[in-house]
Formats: C-alpha cells, structure tokens, sequence
C-alpha cells in the first residue's frame, strides 16, 4: 500500500504491513536485505497497554457533554483533513494529481516475500502465527492518504469527516455505496467491532488507541469516536486509518459449520471491501489476489488511476540470496535492493546490459528513520551513558562503509535523519525554550555540545576513538586484566552479545565485533532463526540488537511507544532500548500537544538532542533513496508523486508493448 501516513511509515498499521511493497518501506534496515520479511510484518512489537479497554456503546468519559451538546446541524463536515495545514483538494476533486486516469487495467505482477506465513487474520498479526503480507490488500480504512501532501488523508470508507476546534472527538460519515465482497454493506457496526476487535487481542492497537475512551453509532452511516482529553490534533487522523473488518462474515461460521473466532489465526480466505481480494495460496508458498471487478469504489476519485493489475502474486522466499537469483531467473518482476554490495555487484547479467531490467532509485521525502545497534538498557552493564558512549567510539562507520557499503551510506546523527526534525548545532529560540524546562533532568551538553558521533576511517582516528572509548569505561568502574574488561569491584568480565536474525547481518556483526574486542570486551555473534528472535525480543532477552524507528514527516503519539517509560517494560513493544526517563516523557507529551507546525519542529528537534546525548544507541546509516530493480513489464505515471516512493504496485500498470519487448516470462 503506498502511503506516506505515519501508521505505515512506522511499520504499525497492518494494512500497510501487509501490502508486500518494500518499496514503499524506507524504515527497513539499509544492511541486509529485509525487503519484505516476517519481521517487518510481526512488525515487532505490540504493547501490551497498562491502560482500560475503550467503551463500546456505554460508559462515560468526560467530554461527552462536548458532543452531546452538539446537534447534527452543528457539525462542520470536511471531505478531508490535515494536522496543520488546509487540504490540497478541494471538495468534489475527480482524481489525485499524480495518477494516470487512463491506466490500463490487466496483467500480473509478482513480488518477493521473505520468510513464512499461516495466518490471514490482521487482528492477532504480531501476536500469534505469522501473518501472510497480501492480506492488507483486501482491506480499507476510513480514510485513505494524499501522496503529495504531509499527513493529510481523504475519505475512503468514509464520506465526510467532523470534529470541534478542541479536538475532543471525531465522526465519521459511511459511504452508502461501500460494500463487501459479499455485496453487503459496510456500516457502523463494522467500524466498532474492529475497533474493539483490535484493542481487544492486539496489545499495539490497545495502546496506539488508548486515547479512544468511547465508540458509538450516532446516525445510520456516522460513527463518533470520543477521547480521553482535547487538545490531540492527531487522533482524528489516527482513528481513520483504523482497519475496517466485516462484522458478520467473523461472528458467522465457516464451510465446515464451524464458528469463526476473531482472536485466532486463521488460513480462510478472509471477506474484504477493498480493490483485491485473495485468489489462491499455499501456506509458506504463496499468495495470489484478483482484482475485484465489481469493487464498489473502482470509480470513486481516491481509486482513479489506481490498483491496475489483474492479479498481484506474492512469492516466498526463506533466504534473501535465492529471492535475488530468482528475480535474476525472472521468477519475479519486481525486487527493492537493500543491501549496498548487491547494488553494487550483483546486477550486471545480461537482461541489465540489454536494457529488459531497469535499475531505478526512487527519493524518500516521506520519512526519518533512526537505526542502529540498540542496547538493552535494562541491562546492568549499560545503564551508565560513559558504556554506551563508550560502544559507539568502538564503531568504526567509515571503514565498514568503503569496505562492506561501497561508500553508499551516510551516517546516522539524529532520530529524525533525512527531514527538518533532526536537530542540529546548538538549541535556539523556541526549541531552548522547551529545553528549559527540563533542564535539570537532561545531561548538560544538550546545551553546550552539538551532538556529533564519533569519526574513523584511519588507524590513526581508530586508535584516538578506542582510547577514548576505553577512558569512558574506566571512568564507569571497569579496568583490564589480561587484556579483558572487568568489573573493577566485582571481576566479572564485561560480556556483549550482537544477536541478529538475518545471516547477510553477520558481516555487519563481525565487523563491529574485532572494534569491540580491541577495547577489552568479551564480544559474540549469534544469528538465530525469526521466531526464536521474536520471542527473545519480546522477553527482552538480548544485549544488542539491529533496531530501526521510521519516523513520519509529523510525528506525535507514536514516540510513546518508541521512547515513553509507560512502554518500556512491556513485552513486545517497540521500546526495545528500555528507555525510562522523566524529561523524555514530558518532551514527548510536548510533541504530542503542539499548536501548530513550528511548534512541532522545535519539540520535535529538542525530543532528539535529548535522545541523543542519552547515547541510548550506536547510530548506524541510512541512504536517502530507494533502490529498485524490475523487468520492464510496467507504465507508471509520468510524474511521480512527492512522498510516494516508488508508489508500486498502486500506481504502476502492466504495459503490454514493454512486455512484448522484454519475452515471455520465465
């Protein structure tokens, strides 16, 4: 699904996670491949939320009197909404700029998948089973994204949005002509038992929704959602990118007569409202979905010029090395090269050189990302800021960047990297402002020191940055003896384990691991298999780890779960690093509660520096576009939208003439 939303862009919302487009993922790891990998989709991390369950249809919350007093006549119905800026759109638009109208619609494309799966149920994907990619395709949400806006959505399931200045609550307004495959209508009861679905057996969605305190039908097609407090811009948006499911077709029974079960995984083709649903499978195969030729929005202008294949045919792959051969052998049409030495070796066989497969690089405006080597801070041994500074001197990114990269990686120096968010210098004006009033809860270079890391590339600079990393960990309480480092009161060496789950990661690994060695530490790699490093993960057992949080272009309540101490001890949440500190909170609740744009910049930007000189992590790198490979089978707009990527499968077509050209397939 393309999507600059923040629900896809950080990896959350299963409607995205599951469209099968690396493409469309720039918050993948950029070293290995992980195009598309159970990983991505296990989407690690759920919360398990400390919070109550959102009231359906009863209870009270205290701003109820707020919609209560408010008649239907009252209401300022919008056909779309934006955090802070007015809409590009306007009321009534026939289509988005950036689609071809005159797309043909026909042909297949196939994919690549890494891993397995079992189960087609987005509701307990994460949870249990390991869900199967394409299945986002056969789902809406209430509102869908502009590709060449920031954060701001049209309606999809939805007609019309309303919400006060406060933003205390939201209603959404149905399409009458939205239906089911099964050609019933979508309606309110629908949008409420996903809801309440969701919250119910998917910790993530439990916290992510928290601020949800009730949900009821307020008129034959609207739905109002009520929240905990006013003042969060965010929650209308978030609340329409909530994944629509059928209400009747998972309280009715199966082809045996058997009673269908929301909370389990689940192989049977599920119902869907969206432009595909699912055709054929195999379980750990494949998955094979048809265009819905009577789909009820085929015309509407949100779907102009989109979902143009036949059919979109998802292969998998259990090693990311056989995936490249087989797109080599055009087994498949499309790949997203992640790793810098196969782009930069791996694609000179004659269907290159004969111009029938097209390398192209797609810039991402639509997203920052932070990753990194993450230290598991509840962890004795990396409770003092001088270890994990310490762990970062002994990272030498130049060198493994001409050696392993080809010199293609920048190195990561904020948790915003690539957009206007990342901090940089010194704070001020409105960002020292906000910094103040944390000042004695920060360390004090935030206000003195801009954040730099640490600088290699020469034996010289190696040298100067492990005595320094060696200096840091003497100064935390450990000396050498025989060569180690030990805990100077109590002996005991200092132990690090790099645990990854990708084999192409281990050149990464050892890599780091002699760095590590040199500066006396007692260093191990060990790659294991993804369900063991998902179940590892999810009891924080773990010293080290490959991390990476993609970042919207308007960040807000997600930094909750990223960062927020309410998170950091619960199993599975994104909260990998442990991170529980009082100014993070206050600053995150500031990000989350701004008034306007620059406000949210400069919230935002102190939100980094603080992070930052926590040394809560070994930042690593990031490049700035997305590399793509394909058999030139495909059309695809002529201008390509701003925040879209490469915007495949959604905007691309099957161009019979290119095809011709190219030869049969294999």
């Amino acid at each position: 699904m393309v999507s600059p939303r923040k629900t896809d862009i950080i990896g959350r919302n299963i409607a995205s996670c599951c469209a099968v487009s690396p493409s469309l993922s720039p918050t993948l790891p950029q070293e290995p491949d992980l195009a598309f990998t159970r990983r991505r989709l296990l989407h690690s991390g759920a919360l398990i939320a400390a919070t109550p369950a959102i009231k359906i249809l009863t209870g009270a919350s205290s701003f109820e009197a707020a919609y209560a007093a408010t008649t239907s006549a009252d209401l300022k119905w919008r056909h779309g909404l934006s955090l802070f800026n007015d809409v590009k759109y306007p009321e009534g638009f026939k289509k988005f700029d950036y689609v071809n109208p005159e797309a043909p619609k026909g042909g297949t494309v196939r994919q690549i998948a890494l891993g397995t799966f079992d189960n087609f149920n987005p509701v307990v994907a994460g949870v249990k089973g390991s869900i199967a990619g394409a299945v986002g395709f056969i789902y809406e949400s209430l509102t869908t994204p502009s590709l060449d806006e920031v954060s701001t959505e049209y309606g999809a399931l939805a007609e019309a949005v309303s919400y006060p200045d406060d933003y205390s609550f939201v209603v959404y307004r149905l399409r009458k002509e939205a239906k089911w495959h099964d050609g019933k209508p979508v309606t309110p009861d629908d949008v409420i038992f996903s809801l309440e679905s969701f919250t119910k057996h998917h910790p993530h969605y439990r916290a992510y929704y928290r601020h949800v305190v009730k949900a009821e039908k307020t008129g034959d097609r609207d739905i109002t959602f009520t929240f905990d407090a006013p003042g969060n811009r965010e929650l209308p948006q978030i609340v329409g990118q909530l994944l629509v499911l059928p209400k009747h077709w998972w309280e009715g029974t199966d082809a045996k007569g058997a009673k269908r079960d929301i909370s389990a995984t689940t192989l049977e083709p599920p119902l869907g409202s969206a432009a595909y649903k699912i055709k054929s499978f195999e379980a750990a195969r494949f998955v094979a979905l048809e265009r819905v030729k009577d789909y009820w929005g085929l015309d509407r202008n949100f779907n102009v010029g989109r979902n143009n294949f036949d059919e979109l045919r998802y292969e998998y792959f259990r090693d990311s090395t056989v995936a490249l051969e087989a797109f080599k052998g055009d087994q498949v049409d499309w790949r997203t090269e992640n790793i810098a030495k196969n782009w930069a070796t791996a694609y000179d066989f004659p269907a290159v050189k004969e111009g029938r497969v097209v390398l192209e690089e797609f810039p991402n405006r639509s997203s920052g990302v932070m990753q990194a080597f993450a230290l598991n801070i509840r962890r004795d041994k990396f409770k003092d800021v001088r270890v994990r500074r310490a762990l970062n001197f002994a990272f030498d990114f130049e060198t493994m960047n001409q050696q392993l990269f080809f010199g293609q990686y920048k190195r990561i120096a904020s948790y915003f990297e690539g957009t206007e968010l990342a901090s940089s210098g010194l704070p001020e004006g409105k960002e020292l402002e906000i910094l103040e009033t944390v000042r004695a809860e920060v360390p004090a270079e935030v206000f003195t020191t801009p954040y730099s890391n640490p600088v290699g590339g020469s034996q010289d600079a190696v040298r100067r940055n492990l005595r320094e990393g060696m200096k840091l960990l003497k100064e935390a309480g450990y000396e050498v003896r025989g060569g180690k480092q030990v805990d100077s009161k109590s002996g005991a060496p200092f132990e690090v384990e790099l645990l990854s789950e990708d084999p192409s990661f281990e050149r990464v690994l050892l890599s780091y691991k002699p760095s590590l060695e040199r500066m006396g530490l007692t260093v191990s790699t060990r790659t294991i298999d993804p369900t063991q490093y998902e179940n590892r993960l999810r009891n924080w057992d773990f010293d080290v780890v490959v991390a990476s949080w993609g970042e919207s272009l308007s960040p807000g309540n997600e930094q909750r779960e990223y960062w927020g101490s309410h998170a950091a001890d619960m199993p599975g949440s994104r909260n990998v690093v442990g991170i529980k500190n009082a100014a993070v909170d206050k600053l995150i609740e500031r990000v989350i509660f701004t008034k306007d744009r620059a406000d949210l910049v400069a919230a935002t930007k102190a939100l980094d520096r603080v992070l930052l000189w926590h040394n809560y992590v070994v930042p690593q790198w990031t490049y700035s576009k997305v590399r793509t490979a394909r058999w030139d089978r495909f059309g695809r707009p002529a201008e390509m939208p701003k925040y879209g990527l490469s915007a495949f499968p959604a905007l691309w077509w099957y161009d019979a003439d290119k095809a011709a050209k190219v030869g049969k397939r294999s």
